[in-house]
């Protein structure tokens, strides 16, 4: 990794108390100043820091969130088998700083400094320590990878199943998300919010986008991480495509079909802005026209709590044997 540039000078200590929102964009600060090797490290050890802090805080479909914007960025499919050992590596950091604050303090009650309000007491700082030491067992416990495929109309809440059972697919932080709608962004070039043209949804594109997403499914499987496909999947060869990915790579596969009626459908695309989908009611409707074939994805009604229903089918495809 260092010989493909993986390894630079980064911020060094990027935890949650380190990055603050101004005008509503996180801003990273407080770096790693005083030693310019000890801030020389993988990138993805950098962002370790701030996934094993949110993973910390229980906002672990947040961890898996920043995960996935990063590697819409950058082409880190081969690091993604690291990022348990760096999170470990980042609890058990944390762990030491606390443990050393915990020696540092005065047993008893909180000792109170004027302007501070009441430090910690070191029973206090001892039990977050042997906490993060626990979440760092935890991040190292084998996840074997599984492939987790949802589809339906647009408006069927896709994506957002997609970003809410993803945290919870393989190995920490979780799932790489593969987005149909971000896939045809990058294939032309442009921000997920940008609107292409209807040219850009040509069935010769559409076929690119659905065969990119199949190989980059294959190449996060074979790193060993679990994958989210998120996409219409009207088309019975796109379905078969997705799941042949999960059986050549040996993996658990699930296919999620989203189910919701048509009003519905309608009112949900009429109501989104910033959103990486360009799909209108129009296409809603050309897509409620179409025959999508023979389906045996497992269907989900949408308008229920569908992210439960998909990770109760993950967990019985994956459950050991008795």
């Amino acid at each position: 990794r260092q010989d493909d540039g993986r390894v630079r000078h980064c911020h060094g200590d990027l935890h949650l108390r380190n990055i603050v929102a101004i005008d509503g964009m996180p801003t990273l600060f407080d770096c790693l100043e005083f030693d310019d090797d000890m801030a020389t490290i993988d990138v993805l050890y950098d962002l370790a820091f701030a996934l094993m802090d949110l993973w910390h805080a229980g906002n672990q479909p947040l961890a898996n969130l920043l995960l996935n914007r990063y590697l819409d960025q950058a082409d880190e499919a081969d690091g993604l088998p690291l990022l348990p050992l760096f999170m470990a590596m980042r609890a058990t950091v944390r762990a030491h700083v606390t443990a050393t604050q915990a020696l540092a303090t005065p047993a008893g009650p909180a000792v109170r400094h004027a302007g501070d309000g009441a430090a910690p007491e070191r029973a206090t700082l001892a039990r977050a320590a042997c906490d993060y030491l626990a979440l760092a067992d935890r991040l190292l416990a084998p996840a074997p990878p599984c492939l987790v495929a949802v589809g339906g109309y647009s408006g069927s809440g896709k994506s957002t199943t997609a970003a809410a059972v993803a945290h919870a697919v393989g190995a920490p932080p979780g799932a790489r998300v593969l987005s149909s709608d971000r896939l045809r962004k990058a294939l032309h070039g442009v921000s997920p919010q940008t609107r292409l043209p209807p040219q850009a949804y040509r069935p010769e594109v559409s076929e690119q986008v659905y065969r990119a997403m199949a190989e980059q499914a294959a190449a996060v499987l074979a790193s060993g991480h679990g994958v989210v496909a998120d996409a219409v999947f009207d088309r019975a060869q796109d379905r078969a495509r997705i799941g042949s990915v999960a059986e050549a790579a040996g993996v658990p596969f699930i296919g999620a079909w989203l189910e919701a009626p048509a009003a519905v459908l309608l009112d949900r695309v009429a109501k989104r802005h910033g959103d990486p989908s360009d799909a209108d009611a129009a296409v809603v409707k050309r897509q409620l026209e179409r025959d999508v074939g023979p389906l045996d994805w497992h269907r989900i009604d949408s308008g229920g709590d569908a992210p439960a229903r998909v990770l109760a089918h993950l967990r019985a495809a994956t459950a050991s044997p008795g």
